[in-house]
C-alpha cells in the first residue's frame, strides 16, 4: 500500500461484498488499520424496504457486520450506506447515472475526517474509484475467493460431504456465525443464481429493473 497516501490521510474506506468475510479479507482490513481508521461498507441491495439476497450474494447485511466485528470489534466501522435502491439499472451507467453520485456521495457523508483514501486490489476498480475521487490506493491484489468458499458451502449441502475445508478460508469466528446460521446455505445451495453482472457489477435480478 502507498506509504505516501498514508502520511496524508487518516480514514480508509473499504466497499466490498464480505460474502462471507475470507481470510483474505481479514489481512486486508487488518493492513488498512496499521495505517488509517477503516470505514467498511459491505454493499446492499435494497428493493421495498427489504434487502434482496441471491445465491452469489447470500448473508445479509447485519451477518455480514457481524461477521467483522467477530473478528475485529468495534476497531473497524462497519455501515450500511453502500445500499443500491430498486431498480437497480437507475445506477447505470456508472460515472453518468446521478444515482451512481448520489451513493458515492452518501458513502463520502459517513467519513468523519477530512483526507481519506479507499481499497481495492483490482486494477480496473482502481480506476472507477479514481473516477469517483475516492482516492484509491495502489495495492497488491489478493485472491479473496469468497465465490469458492461459497461454492464449497453449497457442496456440503448438495452432495453431504462432510470435508469442511471452507473452515480454513475464514476466519474461525466467522465459520462459527456461518455454522449457526446454515438454514442461508442450506437455502441457497439448490435454487438457481438469480444474480447478473452488468458491466463487471453483480446485481440481484430482482429488482434490477422494476
Amino acid at each position: 500500500m502507498s506509504t505516501t497516501a498514508a502520511a496524508v490521510a487518516t480514514a480508509a474506506i473499504y466497499l466490498v461484498h464480505l460474502n462471507p468475510m475470507t481470510n483474505a479479507h481479514q489481512s486486508i482490513i487488518s493492513r488498512l488499520k496499521k495505517d488509517y481508521r477503516v470505514y467498511i461498507f459491505p454493499v446492499r441491495f435494497i428493493k421495498d424496504g427489504q434487502e434482496v439476497n441471491t445465491k452469489s450474494l447470500p448473508f445479509s447485511y447485519q451477518l455480514r457486520k457481524q461477521m467483522v466485528e467477530s473478528v475485529f470489534g468495534d476497531s473497524v466501522a462497519v455501515l450500511p450506506d453502500y445500499a443500491f435502491y430498486a431498480p437497480y439499472s437507475k445506477y447505470m451507467p456508472p460515472l453518468l447515472s446521478s444515482r451512481s453520485w448520489e451513493l458515492r456521495n452518501r458513502i463520502i457523508a459517513q467519513i468523519n475526517e477530512k483526507k481519506f483514501v479507499s481499497y481495492t486490489g483490482d486494477k480496473a476498480e482502481q480506476l472507477m474509484l479514481k473516477a469517483y475521487r475516492l482516492n484509491p490506493l495502489k495495492a497488491d491484489r489478493l485472491e479473496v475467493s469468497a465465490s469458492s468458499i461459497r461454492a464449497k458451502l453449497y457442496r456440503q449441502v448438495v452432495e453431504g460431504d462432510r470435508d469442511e475445508e471452507w473452515r480454513t478460508k475464514v476466519p474461525e469466528a466467522v465459520a462459527e456465525i456461518i455454522k449457526k446460521n446454515w438454514s442461508i446455505v442450506d437455502k441457497f445451495a439448490r435454487m438457481e443464481d438469480k444474480t447478473t453482472r452488468v458491466m463487471g457489477m453483480k446485481f440481484p435480478k430482482e429488482g434490477y429493473n422494476k
